[in-house]
């Protein structure tokens, strides 16, 4: 399989990388992070209609550019860069991709319009126990009404889910055993959204509540066919472009630091002509190009349609690379930094506390290596 980025992947790529640059600057992300909602929302607005980057991978039929995976990794990428403190994560590459995966051609006709032309914030809830993929931990139930469906449940960690406009929520149903997909309103009654207060201010997260929530039959997004292959393939998704975004973040970390060593000196020169100091900025190269490897591998596996658990098992294995790398480097950052490295002027620390957040999502990278494992010998 070829890897190589073609001219107009690269130039994908280039084009994000020159936008975050000047759009989510280290002052406009620590601007945001002081908003209510956490979100930038002009860079928000700016992402949607001028640079067009919520429909990537939305069919054109649904009003989307029709790209596939491997250019939405490279968005994911320059947005992990910058830090970027918009629901771009939450939205597209969850809430999007579960509908292209899950859902019946009505509500896809339905939803991913607004969410390519960025009029709808959406978000998804997998898990009980936050943004996992637990076949055994399904957050709510939903039982038949008269008039449609009622939902009862908790989701703990779901990404923007104190200001999503829409929510979609994985539930079990209480009379078949079956997994379906339900759009709920964030203004549903019955519903009780509350922020969290977490240590990576980049990113919000909320509690969500649903108690007695009533819905429509069509409220219900599902094909009810095989709904645990469509999360299954949709968790694979997802911890892949986390992956990306946390390569971003790596790759932002070795910059900033060889910007300082560069710059700062001891006994008369640059620390950064000190062979220790080399080696361990070499260390943080050697780390973000093995993760680059695996990331744009799966993406490229995962453009080619390939099955379930193949895709599986290469975006657990970019994922585990990209966490361990993430906060590798952030980590040597802070120390190369030395003491300025843990005061709130300098962004190393940023970085530090999305490695650590995003490290446990989707899979940690020991739960991944497990997973690999029992497929391999099995």
């Amino acid at each position: 399989m070829n890897f190589a980025l073609t001219d107009d992947q690269r130039m994908i790529r280039d084009a994000a990388e020159g936008f975050l640059a000047e759009a989510s600057s280290s002052a406009a992300v620590r601007a945001a992070m002081g908003s209510a909602d956490g979100v930038d929302a002009g860079l928000w607005q700016r992402i949607a209609r001028e640079m067009g980057w919520c429909a990537t991978h939305i069919a054109e039929a649904h009003g989307g550019l029709g790209l596939g995976v491997v250019e939405l990794v490279l968005l994911q990428e320059q947005m992990g860069r910058r830090l970027a403190c918009v629901p771009f994560f939450s939205c597209v590459c969850l809430a999007a991709t579960a509908l292209q995966q899950a859902a019946s051609a009505a509500a896809q006709a339905l939803w991913l319009p607004r969410i390519a032309d960025g009029s709808l914030r959406a978000t998804l809830a997998l898990s009980a126990r936050g943004v996992q993929r637990d076949a055994d931990a399904i957050g709510a139930t939903a039982r038949r009404t008269a008039e449609g469906w009622q939902l009862d449940g908790r989701f703990e960690h779901v990404p923007d889910g104190a200001s999503a406009e829409l929510m979609f929520v994985a539930a079990r149903v209480a009379e078949a055993d079956e997994i379906g997909l339900f759009a709920v309103a964030g203004a549903q009654g019955g519903v009780t959204r509350a922020p969290l207060q977490t240590w990576d201010e980049t990113r919000r997260l909320a509690t969500l509540e649903l108690r007695g929530v009533q819905l429509q039959p069509l409220d219900r997004v599902d094909v009810g066919a095989d709904m645990h292959d469509a999360l299954e393939r949709t968790s694979a998704l997802a911890a892949l472009l986390l992956a990306a975004e946390q390569l971003g973040g790596a790759q932002q970390c070795l910059d900033l630091t060889l910007a300082y060593v560069a710059e700062r000196t001891q006994f008369g020169q640059p620390i950064a002509a000190f062979q220790a100091v080399k080696h361990r900025c070499a260390e943080m190269m050697v780390r973000i190009e093995a993760t680059r490897s695996a990331v744009y591998g799966a993406a490229a596996l995962a453009t080619a349609a390939q099955a379930t658990h193949e895709l599986l098992m290469e975006a657990g294995a970019a994922k585990a690379q990209a966490s361990e790398a993430f906060f590798f480097c952030a980590q040597e950052a802070i120390q190369l930094h030395g003491g300025v490295g843990f005061t709130w002027e300098y962004d190393p620390h940023l970085y530090f506390k999305r490695a650590q957040a995003g490290g446990h999502w989707l899979g940690c990278a020991t739960q991944w290596r497990e997973r690999i494992a029992r497929a391999l010998l099995d």
